[in-house]
């Protein structure tokens, strides 16, 4: 197995096929395949043990992902958005590398020990030059590393999950049909390179036909003006750009794109407000959940189309919360929920949320494997199961308040929250306590126009769940603190609230 034959099947069925565009730069499935070779061959020249980039969303991202499996080496895409002795610590990790970034940070990098720097326009260069490409002779062990990813690093030092070629194309031939989109379909990719869901929608727009529309830096007017402009079919988004993308529309300025068929949503828990908005502003639009793990190689549950518009349009209470489920585990992949002993929970009691399948790694450079007993991975994320299958997400196992020795969910009082009418948003979290070692506080977005107060909505919490989970502090917030790709930075919160 290795990625570049993902690539070599597209390029040999859909040669004049357009693969990905940004702006007027656009590349066939033979350009792209004929450009990869030629950075290969680049590549090897240089004598570096990674192929990395340090850069936003250009065509250079699938020839670097796709040159680095050539010539076998892992591919590490950086954050760009950081600077300095964050950024200085990751590429000290990955040397000798070679480096591809814009001309700006070229000219910074300059000097350092063990990096070969080029810069995008240099890269796009050598992959549409003349030279005769690499030889198809990339390695076929299926444990050669395909892919580095720098987790965000939020809670302590960033890990470098390890991501083989078997994971990546496991995930992609168990998820996505072959040819399997029309010639006229093309998907908006927002998911910054070094997020596996811009890993993911690369090879999965390869695999099955779609031309690839890139948007490197994105804002909502953007999103939805090239959504028009480029008739974009399929696109996914993190919660808190499809929240922006509503809020552009509802101020008149745009209409949601007729083209828009699919739209998959992931990396961050949606509040149910949110996913209700869009649904009702795109009627005509399948939805998607879709949630996973770097560590997964992406998306291990789906909550497909048809069960979003039977949990939207349900009077069953039950039935409705699945809308804010993660659904159901893809083919090829088992969960199951366990306590702190590592025993499987009865179903509906919640737990770990631990992972097994092909596609998962659950690895990290220079850590070694999680893998417990049986090939499971350990998430940390906690969750539940209930009787049909549904799998929903309730947050790290981190942040559990320990109330006078009993544990709350975080996720468990966010749910609730999320269900009155005048909650947009909101973060549960711990905050110190005299008496009971931790207590229960929460910042709240209020939906536009309301006056909700903490009194009213502590009420609510204390009708639906037991009287230890209701909020001893509520401060109301304009919006809630994100990072770029739709994580939630519970320890912002924490801080402000827990000072307070």
């Amino acid at each position: 197995m290795n990625t570049m034959m993902l690539l070599e099947m597209a390029a040999q069925a859909m040669s004049e096929r357009a693969a990905v565009q940004c702006g007027d730069d656009r590349w066939t499935m033979a350009e792209l395949f004929s450009g990869a070779g030629r950075v290969a061959s680049h590549f090897r020249s240089l004598g570096v043990e990674n192929a990395a980039l340090l850069d936003v969303s250009s065509p250079a991202v699938p020839l670097s992902l796709f040159g680095a499996g050539w010539a076998g080496l892992p591919f590490v895409p950086l954050n760009y958005r950081l600077t300095g002795d964050e950024l200085d610590a990751l590429i000290a990790r990955i040397t000798p590398a070679v480096l591809v970034t814009d001309s700006d940070r070229a000219s910074q990098l300059e000097g350092r020990d063990g990096l070969t720097l080029i810069s995008r326009k240099e890269l796009l260069e050598i992959a549409r030059g003349s030279a005769e490409p690499a030889e198809p002779d990339w390695e076929m062990d299926p444990e050669e590393i395909a892919i580095l990813l720098f987790t965000s690093g939020t809670t302590g030092v960033p890990k470098a999950a390890v991501l083989r070629h078997k994971h990546m194309v496991s995930y992609i031939l168990g998820s996505v049909e072959f040819m399997a989109a029309e010639e006229s379909d093309a998907a908006l990719v927002s998911a910054p390179p070094y997020h596996v869901a811009g890993m993911a929608a690369l090879l999965s727009g390869i695999y099955s036909g779609r031309r690839m529309v890139q948007l490197p830096n994105f804002d909502a007017a953007s999103w939805l003006g090239l959504a028009h402009k480029e008739a974009v079919t399929n696109a996914f988004v993190v919660p808190t750009m499809l929240a922006r993308i509503i809020d552009e529309l509802e101020t008149g300025a745009a209409i949601a794109p007729a083209s828009l068929r699919s739209l998959a949503y992931g990396g961050g828990k949606m509040p149910l407000p949110v996913i209700e908005r869009a649904m009702h502003h795109f009627p005509e639009t399948a939805f998607t959940n879709a949630y996973g793990l770097t560590e997964t190689s992406s998306t291990i549950a789906v909550l497909g189309p048809d069960e979003h518009r039977e949990a939207a349009g349900s009077p069953d209470a039950e039935i409705r919360k699945r809308l804010g489920s993660a659904g159901k585990p893809l083919p090829g992949v088992e969960v199951e929920i366990r306590d702190e002993a590592g025993k499987p929970v009865a179903i509906g009691d919640r737990g770990e949320i631990y992972v097994r399948g092909e596609q998962v790694s659950g690895e990290y450079k220079g850590r070694g494997s999680l893998l417990v007993e049986g090939g499971w991975f350990p998430t940390n994320d906690g969750g539940r199961l209930d009787e049909e299958g549904y799998l929903f997400v309730e947050g790290r196992i981190d942040d559990v308040i320990v109330r006078g020795g009993e544990n709350l969910s975080p996720g468990e009082i966010e749910d609730v929250l999320h269900e009155h009418a005048e909650v947009a948003d909101c973060a549960v979290v711990p905050i110190p306590d005299e008496q009971w070692g931790e207590g229960v506080g929460v910042a709240i977005v209020r939906t536009r126009g309301s006056e909700v107060s903490a009194e009213t909505l502590q009420a609510w919490v204390k009708q639906h769940l037991r009287s230890s989970r209701v909020p001893q502090h509520v401060e109301f917030w304009d919006e809630l603190p994100y990072n770029e790709t739709g994580k939630l930075l519970r320890r912002k919160v924490k801080e402000a609230l827990g000072g307070a």
